[in-house]
């Protein structure tokens, strides 16, 4: 079985796409969004429009977590699915934004004419902490060690 940081690199290496959860006015929301990690799996990009609620509510609280997963939607998911939660702070990055372009261009290159629009935010995650979940059990990775 491999160990925690080869899964992880697995299942998130593995997907385009995560479910963003983040929080505003007291109410939790969810979206679907297209992802990258970084080599070190300390943090995560995506792009969103700056005037969609996922950014709003970033903006109000960068407390938020991804679900990333590697479900086939088959029978055999019960006891071979791994959901993964990355949990940590999000922000918008303006200094360095070209850098995250490039992370996230390199996992979604046919986005690009997206990431330079004008109204167009990177977001980065630092990731605190990834909870590894199987049927049956529940492995925590924390990032800040």
């Amino acid at each position: 079985m491999p160990g925690p940081d080869e899964l992880l690199r697995n299942v998130i290496g593995g997907q385009y796409f995560a479910v963003l959860n983040t929080l505003g006015n007291g109410l939790p929301h969810s979206s679907l969004i297209s992802f990258a990690v970084t080599d070190d799996l300390r943090s995560l990009v995506f792009v969103t429009g700056r005037n969609t609620r996922k950014y709003r509510n970033i903006r109000e609280n960068g407390n938020v977590s991804l679900l990333i997963d590697n479900r086939t939607n088959q029978p055999s998911d019960i006891s071979e699915a791994i959901a993964i939660t990355a949990s940590g702070s999000a922000s918008e990055e303006v200094s360095s934004a070209t850098l995250w372009w490039d992370v996230f261009l390199s996992r979604h290159p046919q986005l690009r004419q997206f990431v330079e629009a004008p109204d167009t935010a990177i977001i980065v995650v630092a990731v605190r902490e990834y909870a590894i979940a199987r049927f049956d059990e529940t492995q925590r990775v924390s990032m800040s060690e």
